[in-house]
């Protein structure tokens, strides 16, 4: 007598069915299309204080709001500035430096505020801050790159040679936003402000 073959229930086949490769490299193919990060906002969180990179092409904002006059106090060994208010700065006589703060932003879109010295009281300004305040207006109609000359003793500027686009600014960040996040925790409000008690020899 013939044995008759056994035949798969339909709940006896899907048991038997092989689990997915989740190696299978259609599995793991992206689609090149997709924008990365796609529906996430990049947060400002770092706006360095600073001179331009003499390598840097830069851009320097065009409207007065993005740039002012302060007082800063430079702790040059710690490579740290700090922004003063004004009613501080009266009391601490030589302690601190005017200059013009100027919004910049470079070819790859990295924001940083470039403090450049202003003339002193008595009217006077090294070549240095001079031929630096020159660059900062330069940089607000193109791109350019502000070097270091030591022989000269001044900043020199180089045009870019090739057409530029013209850059993106952030468009969430105002001047007062700028400065919150380019001096969070180095702004000098209060005369028992950590520096200030370091320059005083209190720390």
């Amino acid at each position: 007598m013939t044995e008759k073959p056994h035949l798969l229930s339909p709940d006896d086949q899907t048991s038997e069915q092989v689990a997915p490769n989740p190696f299978d490299p259609e599995r793991l193919r992206i689609d090149l299309d997709f924008a990365e990060g796609a529906g996430v906002k990049k947060l400002t969180t770092t706006i360095p204080v600073r001179r331009p990179n003499g390598q840097d092409f830069i851009r320097v904002h065009p409207q007065p709001e993005f740039r002012l006059p302060v007082a800063i106090i430079e702790l040059r060994d710690d490579r740290e500035v700090y922004l003063v208010l004004p009613e501080i700065v009266k009391h601490i006589p030589g302690e601190c430096i005017r200059v013009t703060m100027y919004a910049c932003i470079n070819r790859q879109g990295t924001v940083f505020l470039w403090p450049v010295r202003l003339p002193g009281a008595d009217g006077r300004q090294l070549e240095w801050h001079r031929s630096a305040a020159e660059a900062a207006e330069m940089a607000m109609k193109r791109w350019v790159r502000v070097k270091a000359n030591m022989n000269l003793g001044a900043y020199e500027c180089f045009e870019a040679s090739a057409t530029i686009p013209e850059p993106v600014w952030p468009t969430d960040l105002n001047f007062e936003q700028m400065l919150t996040v380019a001096f969070k925790g180095r702004l000098v409000d209060d005369f028992n402000h950590p520096m200030l008690k370091r320059l005083r020899g209190e720390t």
